[in-house]
């Protein structure tokens, strides 16, 4: 049997513990760490064999060496995953399946585990009371393409040259691919760098351009006829992208009580992580930031993190955030559109965003409300969930629509003609966020849009490009609730955010839900009681504070200290922007 116990002698009740926990070294199954060949079936065969050795109840570790591990998708497992806020192509290649198990560490001990063309690295499903420890994710050749401007001829077109890990070709109609071993793309958009700082180039944001006619004019160098923007000085790096984003680096689902203990994530094709449907995280020390070893500039296609429709608590402590295209968190639930009254009790329901469908929106015994989508007023008073049913999609997943059956009457106003949202209040978690350090990331540095208490302490926001905390709520685009009743936002530091326009980016700290009748709307969205307390914010712009729709906010004992680091630019001139607002206080 290819199993080798480790125990220490049990003279605590800790070491006791320790006792109890099998330890199975994985290079006793054949994963050998810095081999060139595909790790995927190897590691499946080894996670199936040590499975029938583990009894019901007993806790275990799968213990790597240090060292690299490769894994390809052309063995990789086949699995169909509907994975919310990505697109859904179907099946995936997925490099570690995790499914179905309780109890479980997976302690990579400093294992680099390196992907090649389109996967899903990393996969933990259906699974109770499992921890992942102590590796990195990453790939060999990321599907954003970097470059650096090595001469800028303002209408004669850009110079540029592309980075040496890139594999790049030029089409038989002259535009610019970058391909990997199973995909091929023409970036379109991009992000531009300061080459010594890596802070997002000022006043930049998304950058559109055209490689058509592009020629090669030395090694690894272009030259791009057609590509314009006087903004790029020689030495900017650009990261070039498109904007699919099919596979995370880490895709948790319908788990239970899951931990994440210093594990990294250099690259992934969409979020760094995704969790759905999953009932209490805590991440310690997990990361998306750059190898220092690398001369990477960029990190995720998507969020860092991202968690929609989870409950129990999310913790985030002790993160290195950067480099992503988007922001370091987002917690959100989803809103099904109203489509049809079948009855005083029962609605027709569906998912409205492409990027969020296919997977459970909710059980029967949840706690719903709902929501007028044009003023974004929440109706009084709670129902609950008595039974609901997809009405599309197969074995239980792929489905966009749902019929429900509630406990108590329907409301009449939700007709089926009138917009309406629903949101599932049993799936909304707590959150803290707290000692970690976001920077260098476009768009924003974290959303919270959860009624449960919100504490954010004790962070860096360093440049963040875009505003540093977003407190969202969108039943009309995104889809992604919802009201936040108490938020703690204390001890922060924020140094140069807003660098650059995006959306939701109305000041440091913006409360803005989308709202397309404000006009006409009668009751506030978020309410309750944010507190914005002893945070420190360095400002080279006026912007600290957009709030729209709230009724309960206080800051206070903040300290704004301004500097000439970069040209004020933005739109708004206000230290405090309010629009329909109650109950606020600004003051010390």
């Amino acid at each position: 049997m290819n199993l080798k116990l480790f125990c220490v002698a049990c003279l605590t009740p800790l070491s006791m513990a320790l006792c109890a926990q099998k330890v199975f070294e994985m290079d006793r199954y054949g994963l050998v760490p810095d081999k060139k060949k595909d790790m995927s079936v190897q590691l499946q065969k080894a996670i199936d064999k040590i499975r029938k050795e583990v009894k019901p109840g007993e806790e275990y570790i799968l213990r790597f060496k240090s060292g690299r591990y490769n894994f390809y998708p052309e063995k990789a497992a086949k699995k169909t995953y509907y994975v919310s806020n990505h697109d859904q192509p179907n099946p995936k290649n997925i490099g570690i399946v995790l499914e179905d198990l309780s109890n479980m560490t997976l302690d990579g001990g400093g294992a680099k585990f390196v992907f090649h063309g389109t996967m899903l690295p990393l996969a933990l499903v259906n699974s109770t009371n499992c921890t992942l420890e102590n590796f990195s994710i990453d790939f060999d050749n990321p599907h954003i393409t970097q470059i650096e401007i090595v001469k800028n001829e303002g209408k004669g077109g850009m110079t540029f040259r592309v980075a040496p890990w890139v594999q790049y070709k030029i089409s038989k109609d002259t535009v610019f691919h970058a391909y990997g071993s199973d995909w091929d793309l023409v970036p379109s958009s991009g992000i531009a760098f300061e080459k010594d700082t890596k802070h997002i180039l000022y006043n930049t944001g998304d950058l559109f351009y055209s490689t058509k006619g592009v020629k090669e004019v030395g090694d690894y160098l272009l030259h791009a006829p057609l590509w314009n923007d006087p903004r790029l000085k020689e030495g900017t790096v650009v990261a070039m992208r498109a904007w699919n984003r099919p596979t995370p680096g880490v895709f948790l689902s319908h788990n239970t009580n899951t931990t994440l203990k210093k594990v990294t994530v250099h690259y992934a094709q969409g979020m760094g992580l995704i969790a759905q449907l999953c009932d209490n995280i805590h991440m310690d020390g997990f990361n998306v930031c750059l190898d220092s070893t690398s001369n990477r500039y960029f990190t995720t296609q998507a969020d860092a993190t991202h968690f929609s429709q989870c409950k129990g608590k999310i913790t985030s402590v002790n993160g290195l955030y950067e480099g992503m295209m988007d922001d370091a968190i987002n917690v959100h639930g989803i809103y099904l559109k109203i489509m049809e009254r079948l009855d005083d009790h029962t609605l027709r329901a569906r998912y409205m965003h492409d990027q969020a469908w296919g997977f459970d929106w909710g059980y029967a015994g949840d706690t719903v409300t709902f929501i007028r989508s044009q003023t974004m007023e929440y109706l009084d008073g709670v129902n609950r969930i008595a039974e609901i049913t997809p009405l599309d999609g197969k074995d239980g997943i792929g489905m966009r629509e749902f019929k429900i059956r509630f406990e108590q009457p329907v409301p009449a106003e939700v007709d089926g003609k009138t917009p309406f949202g629903i949101e599932n209040l049993t799936w909304t978690p707590e959150v803290y966020f707290a000692g970690n350090t976001i920077q260098n990331n476009r768009a924003r540095g974290s959303l919270f849009s959860t009624p449960k208490k919100t504490l954010v302490e004790n962070n860096q926001f360093l440049n963040t490009s875009g505003s540093a905390i977003l407190l969202c709520g969108d039943c009309n685009g995104w889809y992604e609730t919802g009201m936040c009743k108490d938020v703690t936002i204390r001890n922060n530091k924020f140094v140069n955010a807003l660098t650059s326009m995006y959306q939701f980016t109305n000041a440091v700290i913006s409360i803005y839900p989308e709202i397309p009748d404000l006009k006409n709307q009668v009751k506030y969205f978020h309410k309750g009681s944010v507190l914005i307390e002893n945070n420190e914010f360095h400002m080279f712009d006026a912007p600290v504070l957009y709030a729209k729709s709230i009724q309960g906010l206080v800051f206070k004992n903040n300290k704004i200290i301004q500097n000439n680091d970069y040209k004020p630019f933005h739109w708004n001139k206000e230290r405090f922007f309010l629009e329909k607002v109650d109950q606020v206080k600004i003051q010390d």
